[in-house]
């Protein structure tokens, strides 16, 4: 059979499957969350996520650097260009501040997880474990140089502007 064709869809239609394919790949990182969850109790899930989380956005960092042709060490820029690439971006809307040139600040105004527990009226995601591992182990990737620290992410309170906010200093 081989591999789908695609050059018949319009671009209309390749936008809407590459959100759909997004939505999709986290449809089934949250099942098998709730699986975890359900088997082995919350903190167990989140350690587990982590360790997936910490293979995977390496992972994807290096897949997204080979499609953009961007070489290591390319600091704040490549980081930047990167993080919009990202799977999470075709469902997600994010901001992005660059309060001075050593600096990018990176939030989840909204995350698409949070907001469906929102409207289902459950407790918003503790994702502040796993988040830590991925954007660090992402950014790490683009640049060793690059360092992260989180600004606030569930369970923390947060502002009404962004679910969760990362800032990523270059060394």
């Amino acid at each position: 059979m081989g591999v789908v064709q695609l050059n018949h869809l319009s671009r209309e239609q390749l936008e809407l499957l590459l959100e759909d394919f997004a939505k999709r790949w986290l449809a089934h990182d949250g099942l098998w969350f709730q699986q975890v969850e359900k088997e082995h109790g919350l903190e167990e899930a989140i350690k587990l996520d982590a360790g997936a989380w910490e293979q995977f956005t390496e992972i994807e960092a290096k897949r997204i650097m080979a499609f953009l042709s961007l070489e290591p060490g390319g600091g704040l820029p490549a980081l930047k260009q990167a993080l919009q690439y990202r799977l999470y971006a075709f469902i997600n809307v994010q901001q992005f501040e660059e309060p001075d040139p050593q600096t990018l600040i990176f939030k989840m105004v909204d995350c698409r997880v949070q907001s469906a527990r929102r409207r289902k009226k459950m407790t918003e995601f503790p994702c502040k474990p796993v988040g830590l591992v991925e954007y660090s182990g992402f950014a790490k990737t683009i640049d060793p140089r690059i360092k992260t620290s989180c600004l606030h992410c569930p369970p923390d309170e947060h502002p009404e502007d962004s679910y969760c906010a990362w800032e990523f200093t270059l060394a």
